[in-house]
């Protein structure tokens, strides 16, 4: 008897024997049902030792009392005397709801868990064959299925068999299936049958026989004629067969369904003929076949139909697989289908994802087909349709590091484990882990995780995840290093004519190089060289994700033999991690910035600070080089200085530019593409303008010490005034003088005219920092006209002689150094120019328009495509930039905010002001920053400017991969470079020449 407010000792037992709800439990072993068991110790540790306790006695109550009387007790007495079946029923009860619910339905089938032979522990295609044999329709193919489920899921649980073995399992009892479902279809079929041979190729994970308990069975269907028969219609009969088997499988019946059949891998995916004769598959693939197709088909393999024609399949596809690796693009195209595969992932359910978050089982599946595709080419050993084997496979042929591929298989398993458990428990398709308590719990205690379930599992879950993580791009790279590098005694190395493969896959042209670059970086036994084998593998992946990894291979060894002595280099790039992938994105991706770097390689330290990427202002680097002339001996030091200074902000500059374009693994690109260009425009300029301020000091210095005998400022025009200037832009200037009072006029303008020269010459002495050209072009009366005017001298000119291009000229007017009170002034005097009063009157405008057309019919070069010059073609740079201009000049009088020097400013103030309509100023907008950004791409990847796109396919391909393209996609970003520049001429069309 239990006393009031104590719980009874029954009550007690079942918490210790991990029921969550005691209660309900007592309850139900208190049933009649289960009197002759109810006190039985060896039931209750039976439930005890399953995942869900709870869960498996519910179970058990429902079978027991779906029984008769006799069945039942036969149940009971084999439950409490036989173990084998004790732990297969209870274990399967306690980890699948499912089961549960048929054994409810189907009470009789607890006794397919009875026999215990060997061959019930290791069962085959014909053992399960055996099991379906008696279905002849689709409700009784289902009922057959999940009897047979129930001994694979009764093995599993209890750990009769590993996670591999479950997986062959359940793709064995799946080509079983396939066999019925097809038997079926040609029993209601028989007309159709006699016209055609039709054989079904497993793919996926049942080809690969590591299939999963619910998982879409992915096929592919081969059609023949029978002999004399006509192919069309034998065609058709086959398509009816094979529509038929797969809606045996997969249509719901009162047994719920199976699983679905996908045949969506074939060629064509849903939009192709559903079967196809052999050569018609062959004529696919050898034509039409992309990347994926022949990745997917390394795990084909005939499974149901006719065998003869499954294995004619695979012998006829098996070469096409182990050339994949040639193809153009290859490894690229592999990459590129993992990063599409993770960015369609919900982001609320990534971290839950345990098939394609990071660190998932794509993850290492994607990373042993690579190597599979790769080196299967040569060595046949690496043909297997298992990943685990082909893992094994790989480690002994050396091809992956034993160590890493030991890590890697123990991780596969454990997450293969947990997915089997996870879908088990209700037999739904399902990749995330769930959320709920009692869910966790249940998956980590049906692992054997019984201490702390849920701790313990999300502990052994990250740990695997992280291993994966670290591994999947490392076992790729690291066999490389281990080609050239000495290896411990019973180790096996990658072979020379391997290393090669592998290196060309990756995108080298010249492999041979490359192993003397990993050569001379990695061999020997100093700090150095481990340090480098530990940043090279993960280096090696990132100069592959570039258009050129030899240059940044190359880059990367010039880089560490002009830093390898300094103390800080190595520890910056092993233990600050973005410095080692920045510094791989800019050596990779073009000339400018590696030359940038390696006439001063100490600057690779900006990369590693979360500050060094950020452009410094003007006032910032005016007074660093202002300081740095002060201290210099002769105005050649000072301007070497101040040179330097640009050297190393022109690298800071295009670094981040590069990185922003590309993004990092921890940081995506920039969304807008403007923010972009606005920040090397505004950078460019600033250091310019700071650069020639330092050049101007150190000029007045060197000659007249602390003052110049006439007042001088240095105007910004053009691309510098407008602060839009590239990597490469020269500063467009005029220069403007006042003699300071008591100095004659032309000795002040002899001063003025000397520290112009003095500054020209300065700034492009033969150095190895890059120079500044200075261009006056835009001067009064041009090259005709003198260097250098007083602002009486500008005024007067202006007041008589002004034409309307100098007028549009002066709209990118702005004061960039020297005196900033004669600057102003002379901004002050031009204003009334270049917003004329009321306006431009009607022949200024005819005039402006006249023009634009001559220079677009005069100054394209001869034989450039005017839809791909940014700067003159159609819908470029020049087209926007007058449209914009001409409303500057007509409005600018009346609308304060067309008073800017920026094209992209001014543009915004038009449609603000109600000028340009929303539709028509995005379009002029995206046009300039595309030809802006095409332009700053070739200057980075060639390191030159340039107007025009590449006509070298690698330095094209550059460019695409800065504006956002992925290999293998020029022709896209041409098609979008014209189809954007053709919207904004259409639009130029209407606002500039009125059309």
């Amino acid at each position: 008897m239990t006393v009031p407010g104590r719980r009874s000792s029954t009550f007690t037992r079942l918490l210790r024997h991990g029921f969550t709800d005691p209660a309900v439990a007592e309850r139900l072993l208190g049933l009649p049902e289960m009197a002759s068991v109810r006190s039985d110790p060896v039931l209750l540790d039976a439930l005890g030792a399953v995942a869900d306790p709870d869960l498996a006695l519910r179970g058990l109550v429902r079978l027991v009392e779906a029984q008769e009387p006799t069945a039942r007790r036969r149940l009971l007495d084999t439950l409490v005397t036989a173990k084998p079946l004790r732990d297969r029923l209870l274990g399967v009860l306690g980890a699948s709801e499912a089961l549960g619910d048929h054994l409810a339905r189907h009470p009789g089938d607890w006794q397919a868990l009875v026999t215990y032979e060997a061959t019930d522990l290791h069962p085959g295609v014909a053992e399960f064959e055996r099991g379906l044999a008696d279905a002849t329709d689709p409700v009784s193919l289902r009922i057959a299925y999940r009897r047979c489920l129930l001994s694979i899921a009764a093995r599993d649980v209890c750990g009769t068999t590993d996670v591999a073995e479950a997986a062959a399992e359940l793709a064995d009892l799946a080509t079983a299936t396939l066999r019925a479902a097809l038997a079926i279809a040609r029993a209601a079929a028989p007309g159709d049958d006699v016209l055609c041979r039709l054989a079904v190729i497993a793919m996926g994970k049942c080809g690969g026989h590591e299939l999963n308990y619910v998982s879409d069975v992915d096929v592919i269907f081969v059609g023949e004629p029978a002999e004399g028969a006509d192919e069309s219609k034998a065609m058709q009969a086959a398509t009816r067969l094979a529509s038929h088997l797969m809606r045996i499988c997969s249509e719901p019946t009162v047994e719920g369904t199976i699983w679905p059949v996908d045949a969506n891998l074939r060629p064509e995916g849903r939009n192709g003929p559903l079967v196809r004769t052999l050569s018609s598959h062959l004529a696919y693939y050898q034509r039409w076949a992309k990347t994926w197709e022949f990745q997917a088909l390394l795990k084909a393999r005939p499974v149901a139909g006719d065998p003869a024609l499954g294995e004619d399949y695979i012998e006829a596809v098996e070469p096409l697989v182990w050339q994949a690796a040639e193809r153009e693009n290859f490894v690229a195209d592999v990459q590129k289908m993992r990063r599409r595969v993770v960015d369609n992932i919900p982001a609320a359910q990534i971290e839950r994802e345990l098939k394609l978050g990071p660190g998932g089982l794509r993850d290492v599946e994607f990373a042993v087909q690579l190597l599979q595709l790769v080196h299967g080419r040569s060595d046949a050993t690496l043909r297997s349709g298992s990943t685990l084997e082909a893992l094994r496979a790989l480690a002994a042929g050396g091809y992956v590091g034993r160590a890493d591929a030991a890590q890697l298989d123990s991780a596969y398993r454990f997450l293969r484990a947990m997915e089997h458990r996870i879908q088990l428990y209700r037999l739904r398709r399902t990749h995330l882990v769930p959320e709920e308590e009692a869910d966790l719990r249940r998956l980590g205690r049906s692992l054997g995780l019984r201490t702390d379930p849920v701790a313990e599992l999300n502990k052994e879950w990250k740990r695997h995840a992280a291993v994966v993580r670290r591994l999947h791009e490392k076992l790729f790279y690291r066999p490389l290093l281990d080609a050239v590098a000495q290896l411990a005694p019973g180790e096996t190395r990658l072979s020379a004519e391997a290393a090669r493969q592998r290196l060309e896959a990756l995108g080298y042209a010249d492999p041979a190089a490359a192993l003397r670059h990993l050569e001379a970086l990695s061999s020997g036994v100093s700090r150095k060289a481990a340090i480098q084998r530990t940043l090279l593998p993960v280096l090696l992946g990132w100069f592959a994700d570039s258009a050129d990894p030899d240059a940044g291979l190359l880059g990367f060894r010039r880089v560490s033999d002009a830093l390898g002595k300094t103390p800080w280099y190595l520890r910056l790039l092993r233990d600050e991690g973005a410095a080692a992938e920045n510094l791989a994105r800019v050596l990779s991706a073009g000339r400018l910035a590696p030359d940038l770097l390696l006439r001063a390689p100490e600057a690779v330290a900006l990369l590693g600070d979360p500050e060094g990427l950020k452009p410094r202002s003007r006032d910032h680097l005016e007074q660093e080089i202002l300081a740095a002339v002060g201290r210099a001996d002769t105005a050649e030091v000072a301007v070497a200085v101040a040179r330097g200074v640009r050297r190393r902000e022109l690298f800071r500059t295009a670094a981040a530019d590069l990185i922003g374009s590309y993004g990092t693994e921890d940081n995506p690109a920039e969304a807008d593409p403007g923010a972009l260009v606005d920040r090397v425009g505004n950078a460019v300029t600033d250091l310019n303008a700071a650069t020639i301020a330092g050049a101007l000091r150190a000029a007045v210095r060197e000659q007249w010490g602390d003052e110049l005998p006439t007042r001088f400022a240095v105007i910004g025009m053009g691309r510098f005034g407008g602060h839009e200037q590239s990597y490469g832009s020269d500063a467009d200037v005029l220069f403007v003088h006042e003699p300071r009072e008591g100095v004659d006029d032309q000795e002040a303008t002899r001063a003025a005219n000397t520290v112009v020269t003095e500054m020209r010459r300065l700034l492009q002495l033969p150095t190895t920092d890059p120079p500044l050209l200075i261009d006056a072009d835009l001067r009064p009366e041009g090259k005709s006209g003198p260097m250098v005017r007083t602002l009486a001298s500008y005024e007067a000119y202006y007041r008589r002689w002004s034409l309307v291009w100098e007028s549009q000229a002066l709209l990118r007017a702005e004061s960039m150094a020297g005196d900033e009170e004669l600057g102003r002034r002379f901004i002050d005097l031009v204003d009334p120019l270049r917003y004329p009063a009321e306006g431009l009157g009607e022949d200024a405008v005819r005039e402006i328009r006249r023009l634009k057309a001559r220079m677009e019919s005069e100054r394209l070069p001869r034989g450039a495509d005017p839809t791909l010059h940014t700067k003159l073609g159609r819908g470029g740079l020049s087209d926007v930039e007058w449209t914009v201009q001409l409303f500057q000049m007509r409005h600018g009088w009346a609308e304060p905010g067309l008073r800017t020097t920026r094209t992209r400013l001014a543009l915004a103030a038009a449609h603000a002001a109600g000028l340009i309509a929303t539709e028509y100023a995005q379009i002029l907008d995206e046009a300039w920053v595309l030809a802006t950004r095409v332009r700053n791409g070739v200057m980075l990847v060639r390191g030159r400017p340039g107007d025009t796109f590449p006509s070298d396919g690698r330095e094209l391909a550059a460019v695409g991969r800065y504006l956002g393209y992925e290999p293998g996609h020029v022709g896209d970003m041409l098609d979008d470079y014209r189809r954007v520049t053709r919207r904004a001429r259409a639009v130029v069309e209407e606002l500039f020449y009125g059309a």
